[in-house]
């Protein structure tokens, strides 16, 4: 199959990159145009409502979910999203949202339709080699993927990150061992049932710590947020990282 002739994009950054990890957003736009691809970035857009809509504050989250159709409809290029999280909100949840309203259900279809995860544009959207879209990185440490459950269970990406990951030079991966447990973060989850929380997140890192990675990789900053936080506090020397940051390592600031 040809690869599609895809020139530009919209990026949808989300509240957790651009607040806390705006690194990861100039990773990402550096990624893209290392590849050609322009990208747009609308000033106007807020947040995608996920924390109202799983809250139960269906009302609030549909004026959040509004805003951001009429953000990224002022063009039809594809919107991509750097977390599986927030993709799987506007991809899934808009359509939950809107299912008693056709007008707006059928913007929100429209929109989900060209709506995508990072890692899944790069390789199902873009079909690109790896290894093309990895050019120039260069990471010389061993590490572990995380797969996050909106990620793998919400859109059903399954290994676009780890083939990516693979292709950076010197990179050794080592699989992560149960690793489609939850990492126990889940949002508002882990404020309601900080115990259940905590108990899963220690369960992770004990996975992780078994790989004997010096860094833990994945494609939602706050999966990573929650893992750096329970590493931080064991004063484990191990970093977690967005697969935007080693897809760019060794290439300057991002």
């Amino acid at each position: 199959m040809p690869t599609p002739q895809i020139d530009s994009v919209q990026l949808c950054i989300t509240c957790i990159v651009d607040s806390l990890f705006p690194e990861v957003g100039e990773a990402v736009v550096a990624v893209f145009d290392r590849l050609g691809i322009d990208v747009t970035f609308p000033e106007a857009q807020t947040c995608c409502g996920q924390p109202g809509y799983n809250g139960g504050f269906r009302s609030e989250a549909r004026r959040l979910a509004l805003h951001t159709m009429s953000v990224f409809e002022a063009s039809p290029a594809p919107v991509v999203v750097p977390s599986g999280s927030c993709a799987a909100m506007m991809i899934h949840g808009y359509a939950d949202l809107f299912q008693d309203d056709p007008p707006n259900l059928a913007r929100a279809r429209a929109l989900a339709a060209r709506t995508y995860e990072f890692s899944q544009f790069l390789v199902d959207v873009l079909r690109l080699p790896p290894a093309a879209v990895a050019a120039g990185a260069r990471l010389d440490e061993k590490v572990t993927f995380h797969t996050s459950c909106h990620l793998l269970r919400g859109l059903g990406v399954k290994d676009a990150g780890q083939k990516l990951l693979a292709a950076v030079d010197g990179v050794q991966v080592a699989p992560l061992p149960d690793a489609q447990q939850c990492c126990g973060f889940g949002g508002l989850f882990a404020i309601k049932h900080g115990d259940i929380s905590s108990a899963m997140l220690d369960a992770k890192l004990a996975a992780v710590r078994a790989t004997g990675a010096t860094t833990v990789v994945a494609c939602d900053m706050s999966c990573l947020m929650h893992m750096q936080g329970g590493l931080s506090r064991d004063n484990s020397a191990v970093r977690c990282r967005h697969l935007a940051e080693v897809l760019t390592a060794g290439q300057g600031p991002a």
